[in-house]
Protein backbone atom coordinates (compact mmCIF):
# COMPACT_ATOMS: atom_id res chain seq x y z
CA UNK A 1 0.00 0.00 0.00
CA UNK A 2 1.42 3.39 -1.24
CA UNK A 3 -0.24 6.39 0.28
CA UNK A 4 0.79 9.72 -1.10
CA UNK A 5 -1.43 12.37 -0.79
CA UNK A 6 -3.69 13.73 2.89
CA UNK A 7 -6.90 12.22 0.89
CA UNK A 8 -5.74 8.72 0.83
CA UNK A 9 -6.46 8.55 3.91
CA UNK A 10 -10.10 9.59 2.68
CA UNK A 11 -11.93 5.98 1.97
CA UNK A 12 -15.86 5.20 0.57
CA UNK A 13 -18.00 2.33 0.37
CA UNK A 14 -17.84 1.59 -3.34
CA UNK A 15 -19.89 -1.47 -3.19
CA UNK A 16 -23.42 -1.14 -5.41
CA UNK A 17 -25.15 -3.31 -2.37
CA UNK A 18 -24.75 -1.45 0.68
CA UNK A 19 -23.86 1.58 2.17
CA UNK A 20 -23.16 2.92 5.74
CA UNK A 21 -24.34 5.82 7.19
CA UNK A 22 -22.29 7.23 10.23
CA UNK A 23 -24.74 8.70 13.21
CA UNK A 24 -22.61 10.63 15.76
CA UNK A 25 -24.31 10.25 19.32
CA UNK A 26 -23.47 10.91 22.54
CA UNK A 27 -20.18 13.63 22.72
CA UNK A 28 -17.98 11.07 20.96
CA UNK A 29 -20.05 8.15 19.95
CA UNK A 30 -20.72 6.74 16.73
CA UNK A 31 -23.92 4.90 15.49
CA UNK A 32 -23.84 3.11 12.16
CA UNK A 33 -26.68 2.32 9.95
CA UNK A 34 -25.87 -0.30 7.18
CA UNK A 35 -28.22 -0.09 4.26
CA UNK A 36 -28.47 -3.00 2.03
CA UNK A 37 -30.00 -1.46 -1.28
CA UNK A 38 -31.68 -4.41 -2.71
CA UNK A 39 -34.55 -4.59 0.32
CA UNK A 40 -33.95 -0.44 1.67
CA UNK A 41 -33.76 -2.42 5.05
CA UNK A 42 -31.44 -1.20 8.02
CA UNK A 43 -29.02 -2.48 10.63
CA UNK A 44 -28.12 -0.12 12.90
CA UNK A 45 -25.05 -0.36 15.22
CA UNK A 46 -25.01 0.65 18.82
CA UNK A 47 -27.79 2.83 18.56
CA UNK A 48 -27.76 4.72 21.88
CA UNK A 49 -29.58 7.67 20.47
CA UNK A 50 -32.85 5.85 18.30
CA UNK A 51 -34.74 8.70 17.68
CA UNK A 52 -31.97 10.22 15.54
CA UNK A 53 -31.94 6.96 13.73
CA UNK A 54 -35.38 6.36 13.22
CA UNK A 55 -35.56 9.65 11.73
CA UNK A 56 -32.57 9.41 9.72
CA UNK A 57 -34.14 5.74 8.42
CA UNK A 58 -37.63 7.85 7.51
CA UNK A 59 -35.52 10.03 5.25
CA UNK A 60 -33.69 7.97 3.71
CA UNK A 61 -36.83 6.23 2.91
CA UNK A 62 -35.64 2.66 4.69
CA UNK A 63 -36.97 0.22 7.35
CA UNK A 64 -34.80 -0.69 10.26
CA UNK A 65 -35.15 -4.32 11.13
CA UNK A 66 -31.96 -5.27 12.80
CA UNK A 67 -30.26 -4.18 16.06
CA UNK A 68 -26.03 -5.06 16.16
CA UNK A 69 -24.54 -4.75 19.68
CA UNK A 70 -21.31 -4.76 19.83
CA UNK A 71 -20.97 -4.66 23.67
CA UNK A 72 -23.13 -4.19 26.66
CA UNK A 73 -21.51 -0.18 27.83
CA UNK A 74 -24.87 2.01 28.55
CA UNK A 75 -23.60 4.00 25.81
CA UNK A 76 -23.52 1.72 22.93
CA UNK A 77 -26.74 -0.56 24.07
CA UNK A 78 -28.36 1.83 26.18
CA UNK A 79 -30.58 2.47 23.74
CA UNK A 80 -31.83 -1.05 22.95
CA UNK A 81 -35.03 -1.08 24.74
CA UNK A 82 -36.16 2.30 23.49
CA UNK A 83 -35.48 1.36 20.07
CA UNK A 84 -37.38 -1.68 20.08
CA UNK A 85 -40.04 0.24 21.87
CA UNK A 86 -40.62 2.30 18.63
CA UNK A 87 -40.41 -0.67 16.04
CA UNK A 88 -41.62 -3.72 18.05
CA UNK A 89 -40.13 -5.52 15.18
CA UNK A 90 -36.76 -5.06 15.14
CA UNK A 91 -34.23 -8.06 15.97
CA UNK A 92 -31.55 -7.23 18.47
CA UNK A 93 -28.18 -9.41 18.17
CA UNK A 94 -25.11 -8.87 20.68
CA UNK A 95 -22.53 -11.04 21.29
CA UNK A 96 -22.24 -14.24 23.99
CA UNK A 97 -22.22 -13.90 27.37
CA UNK A 98 -22.51 -9.98 27.53
CA UNK A 99 -25.57 -9.94 28.79
CA UNK A 100 -26.28 -6.55 26.67
CA UNK A 101 -29.82 -4.37 27.02
CA UNK A 102 -32.57 -5.97 25.33
CA UNK A 103 -30.45 -8.27 22.95
CA UNK A 104 -32.54 -11.31 21.96
CA UNK A 105 -30.02 -13.41 20.10
CA UNK A 106 -26.20 -13.71 21.37
CA UNK A 107 -24.01 -14.63 18.96
CA UNK A 108 -20.73 -16.75 18.80
CA UNK A 109 -17.74 -16.79 16.76
CA UNK A 110 -17.84 -16.77 13.17
CA UNK A 111 -21.83 -17.02 13.33
CA UNK A 112 -23.32 -15.70 9.77
CA UNK A 113 -26.53 -13.32 9.55
CA UNK A 114 -28.47 -12.84 6.95
CA UNK A 115 -29.21 -9.22 6.08
CA UNK A 116 -31.07 -8.74 2.82
CA UNK A 117 -28.67 -9.25 -0.18
CA UNK A 118 -25.94 -9.31 2.80
CA UNK A 119 -23.83 -11.62 4.79
CA UNK A 120 -23.27 -10.25 8.23
CA UNK A 121 -20.18 -12.56 10.21
CA UNK A 122 -19.50 -11.87 14.01
CA UNK A 123 -15.96 -11.72 15.44
CA UNK A 124 -16.05 -12.81 19.16
CA UNK A 125 -13.34 -10.05 20.70
CA UNK A 126 -14.16 -10.23 24.36
CA UNK A 127 -11.59 -8.50 26.90
CA UNK A 128 -13.35 -4.97 26.78
CA UNK A 129 -16.68 -6.36 28.17
CA UNK A 130 -16.87 -10.33 28.61
CA UNK A 131 -19.01 -11.18 25.23
CA UNK A 132 -17.72 -8.01 23.03
CA UNK A 133 -18.10 -8.84 19.13
CA UNK A 134 -17.52 -7.13 16.07
CA UNK A 135 -19.44 -7.45 12.71
CA UNK A 136 -17.89 -8.42 8.94
CA UNK A 137 -19.80 -7.15 6.06
CA UNK A 138 -18.70 -9.07 2.72
CA UNK A 139 -20.82 -7.81 -0.11
CA UNK A 140 -19.11 -10.48 -1.82
CA UNK A 141 -19.11 -7.87 -5.13
CA UNK A 142 -15.11 -7.26 -5.20
CA UNK A 143 -15.77 -4.01 -3.37
CA UNK A 144 -14.14 -3.18 0.02
CA UNK A 145 -15.73 -5.17 2.90
CA UNK A 146 -16.57 -3.19 6.28
CA UNK A 147 -15.71 -4.24 10.09
CA UNK A 148 -17.56 -2.68 12.96
CA UNK A 149 -15.32 -2.91 16.19
CA UNK A 150 -16.88 -0.91 18.70
CA UNK A 151 -14.71 -0.43 21.67
CA UNK A 152 -12.03 -3.04 20.20
CA UNK A 153 -10.28 -1.38 17.74
CA UNK A 154 -10.34 1.96 17.59
CA UNK A 155 -8.40 4.25 14.37
CA UNK A 156 -4.86 4.29 15.73
CA UNK A 157 -6.12 3.21 19.11
CA UNK A 158 -7.91 -0.15 21.52
CA UNK A 159 -10.25 -0.01 23.80
CA UNK A 160 -9.43 -0.96 28.00
CA UNK A 161 -9.17 -4.39 29.07
CA UNK A 162 -12.04 -3.87 31.48
CA UNK A 163 -12.92 -7.51 30.93
CA UNK A 164 -10.25 -9.59 29.58
CA UNK A 165 -6.23 -9.63 29.52
CA UNK A 166 -3.67 -8.95 27.35
CA UNK A 167 -3.61 -11.62 25.53
CA UNK A 168 -7.15 -11.69 25.00
CA UNK A 169 -6.95 -8.22 23.40
CA UNK A 170 -3.96 -9.47 21.24
CA UNK A 171 -5.82 -12.60 20.30
CA UNK A 172 -8.89 -9.81 19.34
CA UNK A 173 -6.28 -7.78 17.22
CA UNK A 174 -4.72 -10.44 15.27
CA UNK A 175 -8.52 -11.66 14.21
CA UNK A 176 -9.27 -8.44 12.60
CA UNK A 177 -5.67 -7.67 11.18
CA UNK A 178 -6.40 -11.22 9.29
CA UNK A 179 -9.57 -9.78 7.30
CA UNK A 180 -8.19 -8.14 4.31
CA UNK A 181 -6.31 -5.29 3.73
CA UNK A 182 -9.10 -3.22 2.12
CA UNK A 183 -11.56 -3.57 5.11
CA UNK A 184 -13.53 -0.48 5.98
CA UNK A 185 -12.98 0.18 9.72
CA UNK A 186 -15.75 1.71 11.44
CA UNK A 187 -15.25 2.53 15.23
CA UNK A 188 -17.30 3.23 18.17
CA UNK A 189 -15.53 6.56 19.35
CA UNK A 190 -14.26 9.29 17.66
CA UNK A 191 -11.05 9.16 19.63
CA UNK A 192 -8.42 9.43 16.80
CA UNK A 193 -6.42 12.88 17.69
CA UNK A 194 -5.72 11.22 21.26
CA UNK A 195 -4.80 7.97 19.38
CA UNK A 196 -2.39 9.73 16.76
CA UNK A 197 -0.24 11.76 19.65
CA UNK A 198 0.56 8.43 20.89
CA UNK A 199 1.08 6.89 17.60
CA UNK A 200 3.98 9.42 17.22
CA UNK A 201 5.24 8.80 20.31
CA UNK A 202 5.71 4.84 19.71
CA UNK A 203 7.43 5.61 16.71
CA UNK A 204 8.37 8.94 15.67
CA UNK A 205 10.59 7.44 12.49
CA UNK A 206 6.78 5.89 10.81
CA UNK A 207 6.05 8.53 8.04
CA UNK A 208 2.56 6.71 7.47
CA UNK A 209 1.92 7.73 11.35
CA UNK A 210 3.17 11.33 10.71
CA UNK A 211 1.05 12.04 7.33
CA UNK A 212 -2.35 10.40 9.33
CA UNK A 213 -1.47 12.69 12.33
CA UNK A 214 -1.43 15.44 9.82
CA UNK A 215 -4.71 14.18 7.92
CA UNK A 216 -6.41 13.55 11.38
CA UNK A 217 -5.67 17.08 12.71
CA UNK A 218 -6.92 18.24 9.53
CA UNK A 219 -10.44 16.70 9.84
CA UNK A 220 -11.38 17.21 13.16
CA UNK A 221 -10.24 20.80 12.50
CA UNK A 222 -13.17 21.15 10.04
CA UNK A 223 -15.17 19.32 12.17
CA UNK A 224 -14.74 15.94 10.00
CA UNK A 225 -15.50 12.28 11.69
CA UNK A 226 -11.76 10.12 11.04
CA UNK A 227 -13.94 7.11 10.27
CA UNK A 228 -13.83 4.66 7.99
CA UNK A 229 -9.88 3.64 8.46
CA UNK A 230 -8.77 1.17 6.47
CA UNK A 231 -7.51 -2.40 8.07
CA UNK A 232 -3.79 -1.77 6.45
CA UNK A 233 -3.78 1.55 8.08
CA UNK A 234 -4.33 -0.08 11.16
CA UNK A 235 -1.89 -2.85 10.38
CA UNK A 236 1.04 -0.19 9.48
CA UNK A 237 0.10 2.75 12.58
CA UNK A 238 -1.82 1.47 15.34
CA UNK A 239 0.70 0.24 17.99
CA UNK A 240 -1.57 -1.50 19.49
CA UNK A 241 -1.89 -3.99 16.09
CA UNK A 242 1.50 -3.67 15.51
CA UNK A 243 1.87 -4.99 19.32
CA UNK A 244 -0.27 -7.95 18.72
CA UNK A 245 1.96 -8.70 15.40
CA UNK A 246 5.14 -7.67 17.08
CA UNK A 247 6.16 -5.37 14.62
CA UNK A 248 10.11 -4.33 15.63
CA UNK A 249 10.44 -1.31 16.27
CA UNK A 250 6.95 -1.30 19.13
CA UNK A 251 8.30 -4.47 20.37
CA UNK A 252 11.74 -2.12 21.16
CA UNK A 253 9.62 0.33 22.30
CA UNK A 254 7.97 -2.09 24.93
CA UNK A 255 11.24 -3.77 25.81
CA UNK A 256 8.54 -6.88 25.67
CA UNK A 257 9.65 -10.49 23.84
CA UNK A 258 6.02 -11.63 23.81
CA UNK A 259 3.37 -9.88 21.64
CA UNK A 260 1.12 -10.06 24.48
CA UNK A 261 3.45 -8.02 26.34
CA UNK A 262 3.59 -5.22 24.47
CA UNK A 263 0.12 -5.36 24.49
CA UNK A 264 0.12 -4.81 28.04
CA UNK A 265 3.21 -2.43 28.01
CA UNK A 266 1.24 -0.07 25.48
CA UNK A 267 -1.95 -0.04 27.08
CA UNK A 268 -0.65 0.48 30.25
CA UNK A 269 1.24 3.22 29.25
CA UNK A 270 -0.61 4.84 27.15
CA UNK A 271 -3.64 4.78 29.83
CA UNK A 272 -1.22 6.43 32.64
CA UNK A 273 -0.29 9.74 30.06
CA UNK A 274 3.17 10.07 31.50
CA UNK A 275 4.48 10.05 28.00
CA UNK A 276 2.69 13.33 27.15
CA UNK A 277 5.25 15.42 29.13
CA UNK A 278 8.50 13.05 27.66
Amino acid sequence: FEFCTMSQFNHTVTSGKYEVQVVPALSDNYMYMLIDKASRTAAVVDPVEPEKLVQHAQQQGVTITTVLTTHNHWDHAGGNNKLKGILPDVHIYGGAGDNAEGVQTELSDQQQLEFGSLKITTLYTPCHTPGHVCFFVDPEDGTPPSVFTGDTLFVGGCGNFNSGTPQMMTAAFLKLAALPADTLVWVGHEYTAANFQYCSFVEPSNTLVAEKAAWVQQQRSQGNATVPSLMAEEVETNPFMRAAQAVPSVMAHTGAQEPWQAMKFVREEKSNGSWKSK
